[in-house]
């Protein structure tokens, strides 16, 4: 063995005889219960970040220990799409070159994004298999697959046609610059100081941090208990510059504290106000465009965006002296979590999915532990969404995606909901030119499908034996976009939960516990960090020092302790096969216990049983650090630090239990460290390889 061990001189190579072997595929054995992940698929075209690389060491350790456990192990990776985070990122790159996605129609846009994406499809994949990623790669999946795509279009009209799925006009949190609509949980909330303005609505002032759609207001709302408003209940206020007369209304949901106590009533482009026009009959009125632009104006503000408008508004008040005073407000507003643009609240006719029905199934299988979230705190969490979630606004303004399969008739105007084929006449008027919707599914639809999805389209057999799954692996962040979703659509679509656990990992965070960002320079690169210091280290350093649940601080000194590590069970395998000592025992089987009567040999066998015992349970719970510190201690502390000192005068008498406890210790440090235990296991001269060994209980 060489006397250093550099990881660069062997990762690649043992990678291509684990794939080569099928170690990563399992055989189906239907006396054998199997452990089942499907992976989290990450952006196709995107390298993956440090949060990526978190799930790969998590899943994969998992992965290994169940398969040495003799369970037939799939863990099923794929690439997403990722809709709208793609086609942002394909339009950034159009800037750069001065061209716009409305340079291009839609078909040829879609061609664009998808010759992009596959151009630079492997990149998250060769960077998984770079960590050790033990995944079946032969059911490789990718979120727009035919297949997928149809079991998507199955899902969508069996909703449709059970009256779950509806098209209707509701307020939406719109993106003016993205031009599409989002769900609630993907708009970030953000706190920011503004002007609140006091506006003489003639017969009362109202407040408003919105001056410029006050041509779409429908009406004034008070609480119907604040008295200094009861005398003008039923009376009209008057908008000012354009003189239109409303009515004054009253309406629980108004806060007498706020400002003068008396807000508009704005439908077109507030939640609430929607919520008010919606109880009280008002009609709706529009006041900006899909472009952020003003519309139904007058002139002079026609055309203007909101900014712009908002300062023209002003001035003109100002000047006319309608605006009674201003005050500094520190409030939350709605911005697109992709651009950080503000969020318009926009009236828009969208496809939107009864929630309630499938979250209430949902609800039921939490309760009743059919699906276990492996943390209480997450739990709660999943439980106050599901009680919480309102109708889903699944349908996209964007190009990238797939596309819905509703054909709109242009005779009589009624929608044909397909599985995806074209109709050939409408069903009510016969009618034979139909139009396809442009709309795209939110990603979270399709995506939320992606358990049985890909099991029902890879290999035949793999849906009835490997559903549900054993556990769901993700961040936690994405618990209510993407983990509860699953839930719900898996139990509507199969009858069964997609995954029987739920574990929740934490963020990666800075060695300060600060959010890694681009902007704040503290971005770590996990292949750079396992080109320079090796995926063992890597991955050691990611698993290392919290539970699973919780955010981590990383840094490169973290990374660069568990090298050493690595570093240290080389030299303890160095000094065990060591050929200089000309004693090594060439007929004992390294994989068998020996027999043994001294007692430092008794003390070291039955610490690593207790090693062993040990490490077996906190991974069958998912104590990922605390197994890891198990396997540091005894190894570097036990073995190599006590006992091997010991052996050193009485070399031949202990070289058995050396060359057995080393055995051991590759097994039990397999699954977080694959490449430098295989490395060393293939030293040994035993045939196989250590991925396929069996685990030590």
């Amino acid at each position: 063995m060489d006397k250093v061990y550099n990881h660069s001189e062997y990762e690649e190579k043992i990678y291509k005889k684990w794939e080569s072997s099928g170690a990563f595929s399992p055989i189906v054995n239907k006396k054998k219960k199997p452990f089942t992940i499907i992976m989290p698929p990450p952006n196709a075209n995107d390298p993956l970040h440090i949060g990526h690389a978190r799930f790969v060491a998590i899943e994969d350790i998992l992965a290994r220990y169940h398969r040495m456990q003799g369970e037939p192990t799939l863990w099923l990776p794929g690439t997403d799409h990722a809709g709208i985070e793609t086609q942002y990122v394909f339009e950034k790159k159009l800037r750069e070159k001065g061209k716009s996605r409305f340079d291009y129609d839609r078909d040829t846009l879609y061609k664009m994004i998808w010759d992009y994406v596959q151009q630079n499809s492997d990149t998250s994949i060769s960077q998984m298999k770079r960590l050790g990623a033990s995944a079946d790669w032969s059911r490789l999946k990718f979120t727009l697959d035919p297949d997928i795509v149809k079991v998507i279009y199955g899902t969508f009209k069996k909703l449709y046609d059970e009256g779950l799925i509806y098209r209707g006009e509701r307020i939406v949190n719109y993106c003016t610059r993205c031009g599409t609509s989002f769900s609630e949980l993907e708009v970030n909330h953000v706190e920011r100081d503004d002007e609140l303005y006091y506006l003489d609505y003639g017969t009362l002032t109202i407040a408003t941090t919105r001056p410029e759609p006050i041509f779409a207001d429908v009406a004034v709302a008070v609480h119907p208990k604040d008295k200094r408003y009861k005398h003008l209940i039923g009376k009209k206020a008057i908008i000012p510059i354009i003189n239109r007369e409303i009515p004054i209304i009253t309406d629980a949901v108004v806060d007498p504290s706020y400002g003068a106590g008396a807000v508009k009533v704005s439908p077109g482009h507030d939640k609430v106000d929607f919520e008010i026009a919606q109880r009280h009959k008002l009609p709706i009125l529009k006041a900006i465009d899909v472009d952020g632009r003003m519309i139904n104006v007058p002139e002079k503000y026609a055309g203007l965006y909101v900014n712009q408008a908002r300062e023209a508004v002003v001035a003109d008040l100002t000047e006319t002296g309608l605006i009674k005073k201003t005050e500094k407000i520190h409030h939350t507003i709605g911005v697109c979590y992709r651009d950080k643009s503000v969020i318009e609240p926009m009236v828009s006719k969208q496809w939107f999915l009864e929630v309630k029905p499938l979250t209430k199934a949902a609800l039921a299988a939490v309760k009743t532990r059919r699906v276990r979230i492996t943390s209480q705190k997450f739990e709660k969490i999943a439980v106050h969404w599901l009680k919480n979630l309102k109708d889903w606004n699944i349908s996209r303004q964007i190009v990238w995606g797939i596309r819905i399969p509703a054909w709109r008739c242009e005779k009589c105007l009624n929608w044909e909901i397909t599985s995806g084929l074209e109709p050939l006449e409408c069903t009510k008027c016969g009618h034979t030119k139909l139009t396809q919707d442009k709309d795209t599914f939110d990603t979270w639809f399709s995506s939320g499908q992606w358990p049985f999805a890909t099991l029902q389209t890879t290999k035949k057999g793999d849906f009835d034996y490997f559903y549900p799954t054993s556990v769901m692996n993700t961040a936690y962040d994405i618990l209510p976009f993407w983990v509860i979703k699953m839930v719900m659509l898996g139990l509507y679509a199969t009858g069964e939960v997609p995954f029987k656990e739920i574990l929740f990992h934490g963020l990666v965070r800075d060695r300060e516990g600060q959010k890694i960002s681009k902007s704040k320079g503290n971005v770590i690169n996990p292949i750079k960090m396992a080109e320079k210091y090796g995926a063992d280290a890597l991955r050691m350093g990611i698993v290392w020092g919290a539970l699973v649940d919780n955010d981590i601080s990383l840094s490169e000194d973290n990374i660069r302790g568990q090298r050493n590590f690595a570093n240290k069970l080389w030299n303890i395998a160095r000094f065990v096969l060591s050929n200089e000592t000309k004693i090594r025992n060439s007929k004992h089987e390294i994989r068998t216990r020996p027999r043994v009567t001294n007692l430092d040999d008794k003390w070291i066998l039955a610490e690593l049983k207790k090693s062993q015992k040990k490490i077996t349970k906190l991974l069958d719970k998912y104590r990922l650090n605390e197994a890891a510190e198990e396997l540091y201690n005894f190894i570097w502390k036990k073995f190599a630090d006590s006992y091997l000192e010991k052996t050193k005068s009485r070399r031949e008498d202990a070289q058995a239990v050396l060359e057995y406890v080393l055995y051991c210790s590759l097994v039990i440090a397999h699954p977080f460290m694959p490449f430098v235990t295989e490395a060393i296991y293939q030293e040994t001269g035993k045939d196989g390889l250590l991925i396929n060994a069996p685990w030590i209980n």
